[in-house]
Formats: structure tokens, C-alpha cells, sequence
């Protein structure tokens, strides 16, 4: 496993040396966004009797998470593939699955960092309690890995800048925002509660939710299940690509 050591502490070190962009920026973003929105609606709304600013809160953080799992997988290996330094990745005799962990843990990591930072400065804002810490930590980790894992799926798949930008501004910050992060879904009209339920991120981030206050708007098993089936679907299609070499040995 020296192969796998290695990759993950390159990754690792990729992005913690420029921290300021990779870490804080990010942190930053959600402070703002939670100022913005519990400065227009804390006092006028409530989610499932919980303030606003405190139902908030735990969507920010997951949101990071999620989002910052994505970018760091992806962004390496497309920089990797456009620089053309992939080859030096590709050559060590490390197995694909060594690959794949190393960039996956790398990911999740920088994920779950973003993630208790946004906790850490938007914490005081609202009182926050943890109803079931064990399923905090479960969605939290579940859901980098996925989103680690997708972004190599994104990373490989893309050939340049533009279309990993196109994969993440269409996809990646859309099934994001429209995941409950700054609603409950019983508030939205029938139509799109319904459809709100196909969108995986929806069940990560009401899940983790759920950690924090006890309350969500579905199970938290089921949560769990939709999420361990997500995972192990794109856990699969990154393993078969990394394997079979696509984009990146042809």
C-alpha cells in the first residue's frame, strides 16, 4: 500500500497548501449565504418549528461537504490530464483500487475539512444540538464519497476546462441548491415534492439534518439506503473506468 500512501498524500498536499482557496474561500461562501438569508427570514419563518437560521445551518455544512468533495477529485485529475502529468500516476505499479481510495479519501477529506470549518463560524449563530451524532457522521462521510467519487467520474470523462465547468455548473450546483438546503420540502407545491425525491443529494443532506435536530422529511434509513445505493453505483462506474483506462491510458 506504499502506492496508495503516497497518491493520497500528494492529493492531501495539493490542496492544503493553497488552504486559502481550497478551505476557506469555501467557508467563507456559506458564512455569506447564511448572513444573507437568516438576516431576510430569521423571525419570519419556521421549518418544522426549528428558527430558521439553526434549520440552516446543517444545510450549509453539507453543502460544502458535497460540493468541495466534487471539486477536489475532479480539478486534480483534469489538471492532471491537461498538463499531462496523469502519466506519472498512470506508471507507478499501483492497482486501480489504489487509485481510486487515494483520490476518494483525498476528496471526502477535504469535504468533511470545509464542512467543520462552515460549522465552526456559523455555529454561534443559532443554537445547534445533536440529536444523533452516529447519522451526522454517517451522511457526512457517505456523501463526500460520492461526491469525491462522481468528480473522478467528471475528471475522466472531461477533456478540458469547459466541460468540467459545464458538468458541475449543470448538474453539480443545481442537484445542490434544489436538495433542501434552504427549504423543507413540504413547502414546495405537490408536483415538486414528488420530484424532489429523485434527486440523491436531497436525501444526504435531510439525513444529516436529521443528526442535528431529531426531525427530518423522510426516514433516515431510507435516507441511508438511497445514499449507500448511490455510492455504490458510482463507486462501481469509477472503479470499471479506472480499469478500463478510459480517457486517460488511450
Amino acid at each position: 500500500m506504499i502506492g496508495f500512501r503516497t497518491l493520497l498524500y500528494k492529493e492531501l498536499l495539493r490542496f492544503w497548501k493553497v488552504g486559502f482557496q481550497t478551505v476557506a474561500a469555501p467557508v467563507l461562501t456559506s458564512l455569506l449565504y447564511l448572513l444573507i438569508f437568516s438576516h431576510v427570514l430569521e423571525g419570519h419563518a419556521t421549518v418544522n418549528g426549528i428558527h430558521y437560521t439553526a434549520f440552516l445551518i446543517p444545510g450549509l455544512v453539507m453543502m460544502s461537504v458535497l460540493q468541495n468533495a466534487f471539486s477536489n477529485s475532479s480539478s486534480s485529475l483534469i489538471q492532471a490530464k491537461v498538463m499531462g502529468s496523469v502519466v506519472f500516476v498512470l506508471l507507478p505499479p499501483f492497482s486501480y483500487v489504489e487509485f481510486y481510495l487515494a483520490y476518494m479519501l483525498a476528496a471526502m477529506l477535504r469535504g468533511l475539512m470545509v464542512g467543520v470549518g462552515v460549522l465552526a463560524v456559523t455555529g454561534w449563530f443559532a443554537p445547534l444540538s445533536a440529536a444523533a451524532p452516529l447519522w451526522i457522521v454517517v451522511f457526512a462521510v457517505i456523501g463526500g464519497a460520492i461526491m469525491g467519487s462522481l468528480g473522478m467520474i467528471a475528471g475522466i470523462w472531461a477533456d478540458k476546462f469547459d466541460q468540467l465547468a459545464g458538468f458541475q455548473n449543470f448538474l453539480i450546483v443545481p442537484l445542490t441548491m434544489l436538495s433542501g438546503v434552504f427549504y423543507s420540502i413540504h413547502s414546495l407545491p405537490g408536483f415538486w415534492q414528488k420530484l424532489s425525491h429523485f434527486n440523491p443529494l436531497f436525501y444526504m443532506i435531510d439525513g444529516f439534518r436529521f443528526g442535528f435536530f431529531g426531525v427530518s422529511d423522510v426516514a433516515p434509513l431510507t435516507s441511508l439506503i438511497v445514499a449507500s445505493a448511490c455510492f455504490l453505483t458510482v463507486a462501481t462506474a469509477t472503479l470499471y473506468m479506472l480499469r478500463s483506462g478510459y480517457k486517460l491510458r488511450y
